[in-house]
């Protein structure tokens, strides 16, 4: 129930505007000691207030600190980033299309789930598409009405165990946009880890799965 809690509180935090990272400490026993969020472009005071605001109803008292990104490069190398170029859905086939880019390179992806599966469905292909060897399937992508607003929630499970990785995004009335968005989210760390790391994790889950 505790880690259950937990993941809600961080998703709460990462739907605020301007979020781009969350970290929670723990202590020895287990329970959370600090929490630090990293903001950008908006008032680091603002989303301070927000973050505290939250923090008290899940873990009061819990200290919280802001710091402001000023370079995104800073958390991310240069040749990781993955940039959403566009997302879209057609009706006449009920297709979605998302557009990725890395390094002067394009992916496309397309799927005919509807505008909320189907975006989630495209990014992975979009990635794909890229190069990125993605050993993780989508389980559930959803509306949720949040305290901060509607949100799209994305859960994806890893090929080879009962791995989950979360993704989040604000739903600012482009629901193909926002699944793409909460797909990058949940992914942002597999995807920015170097070739050679990525390579022997796409090796070791090969092997687990019986893969080639």
């Amino acid at each position: 129930m505790t880690a259950r809690i937990e993941d809600d509180f961080e998703l709460e935090l990462r739907s605020l505007p301007g979020v781009v990272s969350v970290g929670i400490r723990h202590g020895e026993g287990g329970e959370v000691e600090a929490v630090s969020v990293l903001s950008r472009g908006q008032d680091p005071e603002a989303v301070r207030e927000s973050a505290v605001q939250l923090a008290s109803i899940y873990f009061p008292d819990v200290p919280v600190v802001v710091e402001e990104a000023r370079d995104l490069r800073s958390i991310l190398p240069e040749r990781a980033r993955v940039a959403l170029e566009s997302a879209g859905f057609e009706e006449h086939d009920g297709m979605a299309e998302v557009r990725l880019s890395h390094a002067g390179r394009v992916g496309i992806g397309r799927a005919g789930s509807g505008p909320l599966i189907g975006g989630a469905e495209a990014t992975l292909s979009a990635l794909r598409d890229l190069g990125y060897g993605i050993p993780f399937y989508l389980m559930t992508v959803t509306e949720v009405d949040m305290s901060t607003g509607t949100s799209v929630i994305l859960t994806l499970r890893s090929l080879a165990n009962s791995e989950d990785r979360m993704g989040i995004a604000r739903w600012d009335g482009d629901i193909v946009l926002s699944a793409a968005r909460a797909t990058l989210d949940a992914l942002n760390r597999y995807v920015s880890i170097d070739t050679d790391r990525q390579q022997a994790a796409q090796d070791a889950e090969a092997l687990i799965t019986g893969g080639a």
